[in-house]
C-alpha cells in the first residue's frame, strides 16, 4: 500500500486510523446492530492516541466524559470550525517530526471526538422507542456540546437563531446550512416520544403507574414541563413514592437512641422509674424468716436522663444527573433524623449552584419539587454554603454524597474536606446511596479519604443509617 500511494508509513498509519474511526460513525448512525470488527479497531485506536474508551459509548454524555476527563473541554470547543493550514515555516517540529505529520495525527483525535460528539446527537434521532426525561436531557446537553464544536452558543442553532454566521462546517470542514432545522427536528421527536406526559395528563392511567425510581428521576427532571392535571398527578406519584421509601428508612433508623444516659444527674425518685429488681437484691440482708417479710429502707431507681447535647446533621448532595437514587434518598433519609430528639438536621444540595434545602427538609416531597437534576458539579460552591453551618465541631457530622468527579480542579474541594475534618467533624463520604449498593467514586478522592481515615462509605442505604446511628447514640 505503501509504495501504491506514495506515502510515507506513518502518514498512511494515520490515514487508516482516522478512516476506522469515521466508518464506525457511519456504521452506528445507519446501522443499530453493532460492528465487532470496527468496534475493536476503533477501541484499539483510541486507547492507543490517549483517549478514554468512553468516547466510543452514546450512553455517556459529553458532559459526564468532559466532567471525568477536564482536559477534553478545551478541544470539543471549536472542533469543528476549520482550522487554517501549516506554513512553511512550521515544516519541522520537534525531534524532527514534520507539520505533515503532526497534523495527520491530530486529525485521528479530532476524528475520535467529532465522532463522539455526532454520534451523541444523531444516534437517538433513530428508532421509534419510548424516550425517558433523562434520555431527552442528556440529547440536550450533548446538542449544546455539537453546537460548541461549530462555533456558536449552546441553544442558539436549536433556538433559530443564526449563531455566528448562516452556515457551519461539518467534519471535513464543508459548510453544512441545515444543521439548525435538524437539531430542532431531532429535540421535537423525541419530546413526542416522551408519552409519559400524555399518561400522567389522564387520571385513569396515571392511577396504573407504579411509583418506582426510575419513574421518579423521569418525573423530576420533567416537572417543569408539566401543568395542570399532569403536574398534579406527577405529585401525587412523587409523594406516594416518598412515602413508601420513608416508611422503610423509618424502621432502620427508629431504635436510633437519642442520647446515652447521663449518669450524673440523680434519678427521678418517682414509681415507673422503681428498680424494683435491684430495690430487692439490696434489701435481702433485711428478710425476715420468721415473719417471711422482707423490710426494705432503701429504695433504687433507673437512671432515665440522658445526655441532651443537640447533634448537628449536615447533609450535602451533589444533585446532577448521575446522583438521582442518592438525591431521593437522601432527601427522605435527612427529613427522618430532622424528626428525632435534639439532631439538627440542614440540607446543601448542589450542581454548579448551591441551595440550601433546611427550611423544607421536614418535607421531602417538597424537598425534591425544589431540585434541578442534571448538570455538572462544583464541590467547593457547596462546601462555602455548608461551613457556616459548623458551631460545635465534635458535635457535628458531615455527610457529603458524591462520585466526587469535578468540573474544576479537584483539590480545592480536598482541601475545604480535610480543614473541616480537622477540626473535629466527624466527616462520612458517601459515594452513592442507593437500593443496590452500586456506587462509582473518583480514585483521586478515593485514596485521599482513605489516606485521611475517612474512608468511602459502601453505597448501600443501610450502611450510612449505621454510621449515623452510631454518632448519635
Amino acid at each position: 500500500m505503501t509504495e501504491m500511494t506514495g506515502q510515507a508509513p506513518e502518514a498512511n498509519s494515520h490515514d487508516n486510523r482516522r478512516q476506522v474511526l469515521y466508518w464506525r460513525l457511519l456504521a452506528q448512525l445507519f446501522d443499530p446492530e453493532e460492528q465487532a470488527a470496527l468496534e475493536s479497531a476503533s477501541l484499539a485506536v483510541v486507547e492507543d492516541i490517549g483517549l478514554p474508551p468512553a468516547l466510543l459509548d452514546p450512553r455517556v454524555s459529553v458532559d459526564t466524559t468532559v466532567q471525568r476527563h477536564p482536559e477534553l473541554a478545551a478541544e470539543f470547543d471549536g472542533l469543528m470550525v476549520p482550522t487554517p493550514p501549516s506554513t512553511p515555516d512550521d515544516k519541522e517540529g520537534a525531534e524532527g517530526d514534520s507539520a505533515d505529520e503532526r497534523d495527520r495525527a491530530a486529525e485521528v483525535r479530532r476524528a475520535a471526538l467529532v465522532s463522539k460528539v455526532l454520534l451523541n446527537v444523531y444516534a437517538p434521532g433513530a428508532g421509534s422507542g419510548t424516550v425517558t426525561a433523562g434520555q431527552l436531557s442528556q440529547w440536550q446537553s450533548d446538542a449544546g456540546w455539537l453546537e460548541r464544536a461549530l462555533g456558536c452558543e449552546p441553544g442558539a442553532l436549536r433556538g433559530g437563531r443564526p449563531g455566528q454566521g448562516a452556515g457551519r462546517p461539518d467534519i471535513g470542514g464543508r459548510l453544512v446550512p441545515g444543521i439548525g432545522p435538524e437539531l430542532g427536528a431531532i429535540e421535537a421527536d423525541l419530546v413526542k416520544r416522551m408519552h409519559l406526559r400524555e399518561v400522567l395528563a389522564d387520571p385513569k392511567l396515571a392511577a396504573q403507574l407504579t411509583p418506582s425510581m426510575s419513574l421518579i428521576e423521569q418525573l423530576l427532571r420533567d416537572k417543569s414541563n408539566l401543568s395542570g392535571v399532569a403536574l398534579a398527578n406527577a405529585k401525587s406519584l412523587i409523594r406516594r413514592f416518598v412515602d413508601e421509601v420513608a416508611e422503610v428508612l423509618r424502621t432502620q433508623v427508629e431504635k436510633s437512641t437519642v442520647g446515652a444516659l447521663d449518669r450524673s444527674v440523680p434519678p427521678k425518685r418517682v414509681y415507673r422509674n422503681l428498680d424494683l429488681d435491684r430495690t430487692i437484691w439490696k434489701n435481702l440482708t433485711n428478710w425476715s424468716p420468721e415473719e417471711e417479710r422482707l423490710y426494705v429502707d432503701r429504695l433504687f431507681y433507673r437512671h432515665t436522663a440522658r445526655r441532651t447535647t443537640p447533634q448537628r446533621l449536615i447533609v450535602v448532595v451533589d444533585q446532577s444527573g448521575s446522583m438521582v437514587d442518592s438525591m431521593v434518598n437522601c432527601t427522605i433519609l435527612a427529613s427522618i433524623f430532622a424528626g428525632l430528639p435534639k439532631v439538627d438536621v440542614h440540607l446543601i444540595a448542589y450542581d454548579t449552584r448551591a441551595i440550601d434545602l433546611t427550611p423544607w427538609v421536614n418535607d421531602p416531597f417538597e424537598t425534591l419539587l425544589r431540585t434541578n437534576l442534571g448538570g455538572g458539579n462544583d464541590g467547593p460552591v457547596a462546601m462555602a454554603m455548608a461551613r457556616p453551618k459548623i458551631s460545635e465541631p465534635r458535635d457535628t457530622v458531615m455527610v457529603w454524597i458524591s462520585d466526587f468527579y469535578e468540573f474544576g480542579r479537584s483539590q480545592p474541594l480536598f482541601e475545604g474536606i480535610e480543614e473541616v475534618h480537622r477540626s473535629g467533624v466527624k466527616f462520612i463520604p458517601v459515594g452513592s446511596v442507593t437500593s443496590s449498593g452500586r456506587q462509582e467514586v473518583n480514585p483521586w478522592f478515593r485514596e485521599r479519604f482513605k489516606a485521611l481515615g475517612t474512608p468511602v462509605v459502601s453505597g448501600h442505604i443501610r450502611r450510612l443509617v449505621h454510621e449515623l446511628k452510631t454518632f448519635l447514640a
